[in-house]
This record gives C-alpha cells, sequence and structure tokens, in this order.
C-alpha cells in the first residue's frame, strides 16, 4: 500500500507580508502530479490545511480546486482538522466529500470512521484524529485535563475499531505535538503556534499504540518521533511542503512516501516539494551588507537583514531593496546590544527634564543617543508644547 502523508499547507498564510497562495497553488498542483505518477493509494493531510479557523476566500476557492481535482483523478484523501482549522468550517459538507472520495476527519464522532483500502496482502484503516482540545473533549472521551490522556482514549477507539473489523494493518493521521520518549523533543520552530493552553502540550509516541504507521502534522520540520521494534510502528512528522518562518531557512521541505508492506513494515521516502525561492540570511552593518559582491542568489532569495550598526541607519529596507529586491523582513541588533530595559527604565526614572526623556527614547528606538542637532530639535519641540500648554491654561483662566 502507498500513501502520500502531507500536513501543514497554512494556506492563506504570508511571509513577512508576501502572499503564499501562489506558491501553495504551485504546490497543490505538484501534489496530484505525484499521487498520479507515483501511484498513491490514497493523500493523509494530518492538519492544519488553512492557517487560521476564518480563512481569507482566496484560499477556500484553492482548496476547493485542489480537492475537486483530486476527486476527479480519483485518489482518496483522509484530512484531519489542525489546531489552526475551524474544525466546524472544514467538516462542512463532509457527507458530499465522503461521496467524492475525500473524507473529511474533524471531530471525535470520526475516530472510528476509517477510511478502508485493499490491496493483494487485505485490507488497511487510515484513521484520522482531529486535533483535540483537551478541555472540549475530555468529558466526551472520558479522557483527564492533557493532550497524552485524550490522544490515547482516541487511539483506543480507533483500535477498538479496527479489532471488530477484522483490520490488523492500522495507521493513524494525528495533529499533536508527540515527543519520542521522556527526554526526546522533537525540533520546533517560530511558525507554529503554541498549544499548551487547555492541557499538558506533549504526549508521548507510544500513545498511539500498535499502529503501523502514524502520520503526524503539526511541527513544519519533518523528523521521526519514534519507530517501534516490537510492533513494526513508525511515527513521523512529514514537515510543512513551505517555509513560513525564516527559523524554517536551512529545511529539506517535503512531503512523505510511505510503503506499508503485507505484514504492515513500513518504508519512508521523502519526496522534496517545489520552492518558490529560498529563504537567506544576512548579517552585518548596512554599509557592508550594501558592498558585498553579487552571485551569491540572494537577488532571487527572500532575504532577511540583520543590522549590527551602532546607529540605526536612515532608509534601511528601502536601500536594501535597491540591492537584493525581495527583501522582506528587517531586524536591528548593534554590536553590543541594546540597552537593556531594566538599566533603561532605571535611567529614565531618574530623568526629570522632558528634552532628556525625549532623548532616552531616541537612543531607545535608534540604537544611539542624539547627536547636538537633534537634541536641538528635542529641545524646541519640548519648549513649543509648553507654550502652547501655557496658551491653553491662560484661555481657560480668561
Amino acid at each position: 500500500m502507498r500513501l502520500l502523508h502531507t500536513s501543514d499547507w497554512h494556506l492563506g498564510r504570508a511571509l513577512h507580508g508576501e502572499s503564499l497562495l501562489e506558491p501553495q497553488a504551485v504546490f497543490l498542483d505538484w501534489l496530484l502530479a505525484q499521487a498520479i505518477s507515483q501511484r498513491a493509494d490514497a493523500v493523509v493531510v494530518a492538519g492544519d490545511v488553512y492557517d487560521r479557523a476564518v480563512p481569507p476566500l482566496d484560499a477556500v476557492r484553492l482548496l476547493d480546486r485542489a480537492l475537486t481535482a483530486f476527486a476527479g483523478a480519483g485518489i482518496p484523501m483522509l484530512i484531519t482538522s489542525g489546531n489552526h482549522d475551524s474544525a466546524v468550517r472544514l467538516g462542512f459538507g463532509s457527507g458530499l466529500s465522503e461521496a467524492a472520495g475525500i473524507h473529511l476527519r474533524t471531530a471525535p464522532a470520526d475516530l472510528a470512521r476509517p477510511l478502508v483500502l485493499t490491496d493483494s496482502a487485505g485490507e488497511l484503516a487510515v484513521y484520522g484524529i482531529p486535533y483535540l482540545l483537551p478541555d472540549a473533549v475530555m468529558t466526551e472521551l472520558g479522557a483527564e485535563r492533557s493532550h497524552e490522556s485524550v490522544l490515547a482514549a482516541a487511539s483506543a477507539l480507533i483500535h477498538a475499531d479496527a479489532a471488530e473489523r477484522g483490520i490488523r494493518r492500522v495507521v493513524i493521521a494525528a495533529h499533536a505535538f508527540v515527543t519520542g520518549g521522556e527526554d526526546s523533543v522533537p525540533n520546533s520552530c517560530d511558525s507554529e503556534r503554541d498549544i499548551r493552553v487547555g492541557g499538558v502540550a506533549h504526549a508521548p509516541a507510544s500513545v498511539f499504540g500498535p499502529a503501523c504507521y502514524v502520520a503526524l502534522g503539526h511541527l513544519h520540520g519533518q523528523q521521526l518521533v519514534g519507530t517501534w521494534a516490537g510492533q513494526g510502528g513508525t511515527v513521523r512528522y512529514c514537515g510543512s511542503p513551505l517555509a513560513f518562518s525564516f527559523s524554517e531557512k536551512d529545511h529539506r521541505k517535503s512531503v512523505s512516501m510511505v510503503d506499508i508492506g503485507a505484514d504492515g513494515e513500513v518504508l519512508v521516502t521523502p519526496l522534496a516539494t517545489p520552492v518558490p525561492r529560498p529563504l537567506r540570511e544576512v548579517r552585518g552593518p548596512l554599509d557592508e551588507l550594501l558592498a558585498r559582491p553579487d552571485g551569491d542568489g540572494l537577488k532571487e532569495a527572500w532575504v532577511k537583514a540583520v543590522l549590527t550598526d551602532a546607529v540605526r541607519p536612515a532608509a534601511p529596507m528601502e536601500r536594501l531593496r535597491e540591492k537584493w529586491p525581495h527583501t522582506i523582513a528587517l531586524d536591528f541588533q548593534p554590536e553590543g546590544g541594546l540597552v537593556s530595559p531594566e538599566a533603561d527604565l532605571s535611567r529614565l526614572a531618574r530623568a526629570t527634564d522632558p528634552a532628556e526623556i525625549c532623548g532616552l527614547f531616541v537612543e531607545y528606538a535608534g540604537g544611539g543617543p542624539p547627536d547636538a542637532a537633534e537634541r536641538q530639535v528635542l529641545a524646541d519641540a519640548v519648549e513649543a508644547a509648553c507654550h502652547a500648554e501655557d496658551a491653553d491654561v491662560a484661555g481657560a483662566a480668561a
């Protein structure tokens, strides 16, 4: 049996103001082409289809077009909701979608509704666990207030259903933060939303029981969480197909091609996804960055510049974009570091002259104290404000 495992599409997301809708459309077309050419028996999407609960209309249209294309090609899909999705909105029309081969799993009631596939070795059942917020589902599942407890309860329902159906090979798709063991925490990145609200976030991979493959979503870097030699199981994040933050600039984005044998043995092959633009980060004083020779691919990359100038330079983004047109992020980390908040507040508490207070703000925001001309501008502004206030008081008294 061959499955394509993907997750974390985040349709509708932007990268520092740059729309990713076109690259996401390219990815979905590519995914369909891979499913056809690789003769996939099904595609498994482990949550975070959309980037937010109320997605933009263009993202909804893109998903509609993609699902219609998969249904037209006769390739079944099992899709779970993630913590970014609205389970109700994503699951709307699930009965009609089911008839077209698009199997939406967005509620606890869906846990014991597998997508059953058949090959020469018999049946294989693919179950979907949507993102389960413990506070919302623990009563329904008879679980405690933790992600581990609700996932364990969901997995118990799944294995009971598989046993009743007489199906030995079980695949579970889940959207959760799963660890390989007590001391093994997967690598996360800046673009992933914290799910600790509503119960303890981490859950060990063992909660899924004797599944031959667990297709995880939530973390954006592809990684193996665990393998269970005694049960032949593999627990894995396929990662997001696109980078959604500069913390992902070194990721190798992919989907996972999962081949499952007659006895549940698993072979995973990553398939590299299309990269719209590489992400690059440069660091140094602005003048040095602008003087760098071309030829390093930065003109075609999305660039984040970290400026280390002692004083914040004028119009840095405009100047950088003249050299690297796709500069989209700017950070300021002066050599020696900014004044600490504690030290800055201490100096502010001792200051009494309004012009001095304004000067401290300029130093905090700009990375260096105001020069003589800037101090004169601040003094003139403070004096003008004081005169205006005196005039208002005099007018009120009259």
